[in-house]
């Protein structure tokens, strides 16, 4: 598990693995970074790294700074300390290497862009009316659609299509210009437990055939685990980064949330307890309340584009 500096030490062994024993360049560094908003702050002085091909898990409680965390990556929040890099270049607004989904709700479910159009629109930063697509971006667009097999979708307005359906073309937008790092905030959020499954092993399916890395941030760890390479569990202003056995442990959920946790593993699935109440769910209701009759779209800048909705 990684907490502060221990992160290098899993890219060394991961290194050393390799048959020509070349140490990869992480896709990701966080190097001694504090996050502040306001007088709060989100995370103190974390280290670690993500390595190309990755799969990451990005929980914790209600309000960690899941959101925050990849709108620094992003360069839209500044850290008062430390340095976030990039494939090794510090981090800049616009970064054509990151691919970023931002939490949605029902704003899209009433539009009736075709998909093919709403893709391209990540393209070239429109926001209003439909996008002036040139040749290269078409086919930059057709191939997203058939990555992540939506290419049937593509002439069908958004006001028709399910949840599910509308995630992949989401994710084809976060696929344009094939960038090396995706960020992806809360995309199972409203989905039945059938789509999230399909919308997991979606991601995991294009994460692995093109060999890139993906933070997902979810509110509950049972949906990702037959995806995870990591897991990186915010709370309490610290980063924890390790395998789901090394994270997910009584002392290290009691440490991150504050107060006493119980970790319990029950026929392949994990639960995460406060007493007799299930964290995850809890934190999640509350969210969903919170978030209940606010408006979400998007904002388009170079695939890093949308709303944040989280501390």
């Amino acid at each position: 598990m990684t907490e502060a500096a221990p992160a290098s030490q899993h890219a060394s062994q991961q290194a050393s693995q390799q048959p020509n024993h070349r140490t990869p360049q992480p896709v990701l560094t966080v190097a001694g970074v504090t996050l502040t908003l306001g007088e709060r702050t989100i995370l103190r002085e974390a280290n670690f790294a993500v390595n190309q091909g990755e799969f990451i898990g990005v929980l914790g409680p209600n309000g960690a700074g899941k959101t925050t965390l990849m709108r620094s990556i992003l360069g839209l929040v500044p850290a008062s300390r430390g340095a976030i890099r990039v494939l090794g270049e510090p981090v800049a607004r616009g970064n054509p290497k990151i691919g970023y989904m931002p939490q949605t709700r029902t704003a899209l479910a009433s539009r009736r862009i075709r998909g093919r159009d709403f893709v391209a629109m990540a393209a070239d930063g429109h926001r209003w009316g439909l996008p002036r697509a040139d040749a290269a971006t078409r086919a930059d667009v057709s191939r997203v659609l058939d990555l992540v097999g939506a290419t049937q979708l593509a002439d069908r307005p958004l006001s028709e299509l399910s949840g599910g359906e509308r995630q992949r073309l989401l994710l084809a937008q976060c696929l344009l210009g094939e960038p090396k790092l995706l960020l992806l905030d809360e995309p199972l959020i409203s989905l039945d437990p059938h789509r999230q499954r399909g919308v997991v092993e979606l991601v995991r399916r294009v994460q692995r055939e093109l060999g890139i890395a993906v933070l997902f941030s979810a509110h509950e760890l049972n949906p990702l685990l037959n995806a995870l390479d990591r897991v990186l569990y915010l709370g309490n202003g610290v980063a924890a980064l390790g395998s789901v056995d090394e994270v997910i442990t009584a002392p290290v959920l009691s440490r991150l949330y504050g107060s006493p946790i119980e970790v319990m593993r029950m026929k392949g699935r994990i639960f995460v307890m406060s007493g007799d109440v299930e964290v995850e769910k809890h934190d999640h209701e509350h969210e969903h309340d919170h978030d209940h009759g606010h408006s979400h779209d998007h904002d388009h800048n170079n695939n890093a584009h949308g709303h944040s909705h989280d501390a």
